[in-house]
């Protein structure tokens, strides 16, 4: 079988880790009904109001720290973000008080650390404090106004808009300063919103350009199909839809799909910008190729779930874990990892070569349907017609608006 990845790329990354993200509990104070684990899905772990092992995230640190002091570490200075999800993590503050601490006394000399969270904040007010003193960054889940939000209910039916919103605005006025450098919000776009509604109600209320995510089409029950069809909406039609899409689409930047579309297309096909010194003196296209736009594992963040699994990041299905952490061992195999991912490349090795896209490629390996399977067929292909046609759509824009491209070079910065 062809190496596209070794054991040692993987402990590269590992020891180069950008982000640690904890499932802090697997209960929820809501029952949404788009959630990533509620009642379109089937691809993850029964929720059982279970919450992690604070020694086996402890020896996950652990683990991480030898590495982050090792030879393999190639940062003199790193920033590491330590990040709470769930379920709702608030309802195990114990956990997320521990860790904190925890990290504020390992020493890592070439580590900065910084803590974040995904929160729906019906538990904020009474742990803002708290937040506020460890300087966490806030991710607050929030779909618009109160008809937009109205998917965000609790266990009894009864809308969360009003209690999200009270301890949103009591946060706006404790702590001013904060909530405009550490609070963002992210937003599922569904059939009770629109991109232009959203963008409209944090704009007004909060002078914040949101995250708008679709809704995740993989690992969707067969019984559900038809009622996800209804409730999904794509994120480049509702934006188009808007009177003024153009005006909305230039203040949200890259958090939209076209600047993101837009940002890709200079840096893999203009040959013009370089990530570092040594593409600039040997070329872009000196790097070894690997099928697909997957991630190499753990190259952006570490997911360590409610039951000790390892995975590359939460937005994959959790039968796909790399591993696990007990209270007693790691089992983490970074031999068998690359195996299973070069495993999965070689699927696409054929296809890849014949796309047009490759170099821009984002289609991640887990969310491509029938992957275990011998002839997975990747839905990101692109034929040379296609690509013709997103070629001719990214200078158009850039012909059009000259001065986006002078933004994005200024502003972005690739990894």
């Amino acid at each position: 079988m062809k190496e596209y990845i070794s054991a040692k790329d993987i402990r590269y990354q590992l020891a180069n880790l950008k982000q640690l993200t904890f499932e802090v509990t697997d209960a929820c104070n809501l029952s949404c009904k788009y959630c990533a684990y509620g009642e379109f899905y089937n691809d993850y772990d029964l929720r059982e109001n279970k919450n992690i092992s604070l020694p086996a995230a402890i020896k996950m640190i652990n683990y991480l720290v030898e590495l982050w002091n090792s030879e393999y570490n190639m940062s003199a200075t790193r920033t590491v973000f330590i990040s709470f999800y769930g379920g709702e993590p608030l309802l195990n503050m114990p956990f997320i008080k521990s860790i904190v601490q925890y990290v504020e006394n390992i020493e890592v000399k070439s580590r900065n650390f910084v803590f974040s969270m995904t929160t729906n904040a019906i538990l904020l007010q009474k742990n803002i404090d708290y937040l506020v003193k460890h300087n966490f960054n806030l991710l607050i889940s929030l779909d618009g106004n109160e008809l937009n939000n109205s998917y965000r209910v609790y266990k009894t039916g009864k809308p969360a808009y009003t209690d999200i919103k009270n301890n949103i605005d009591t946060l706006l006025q404790k702590y001013p300063e904060y909530f405009k450098t550490k609070v963002n919000f992210n937003s599922v776009l569904h059939n009770r919103n629109s991109v232009e509604q959203i963008y409209k109600y944090f704009k007004a209320d909060y002078n914040k350009i949101p995250s708008i995510g679709e809704l995740n089409n993989m690992g969707i029950r067969e019984n559900k199909i038809e009622l996800f069809r209804q409730t999904y909406r794509n994120t480049y039609q509702s934006l188009y839809q808007a009177e003024n899409y153009e005006v909305i689409e230039r203040d949200m930047f890259l958090k939209s799909a076209t600047y993101q579309s837009i940002t890709a297309f200079i840096h893999q096909y203009s040959g013009f910008v370089y990530r570092n010194y040594t593409d600039l003196i040997f070329g872009n296209d000196q790097k070894k190729s690997i099928p697909t736009g997957t991630c190499v594992p753990f190259s952006r963040r570490l997911f360590m779930t409610v039951n000790g699994k390892i995975l590359p990041c939460e937005r994959i299905g959790q039968q796909f874990e790399l591993g696990m952490i007990s209270e007693s061992e790691i089992c983490i195999d970074l031999d068998a990892i690359a195996n299973k991912y070069n495993s999965y490349y070689a699927k696409f090795d054929q296809q890849c070569h014949k796309c047009y896209k490759t170099k821009a490629c984002i289609q991640c390996i887990f969310n491509i349907p029938k992957l275990e399977e011998d002839h997975p067929i990747c839905p990101g292909f692109v034929n040379e017609t296609e690509f013709l046609v997103y070629k001719s759509k990214q200078m158009n824009f850039l012909r059009n608006h000259p001065e986006e491209y002078y933004r994005i070079m200024e502003n972005v910065i690739v990894e």
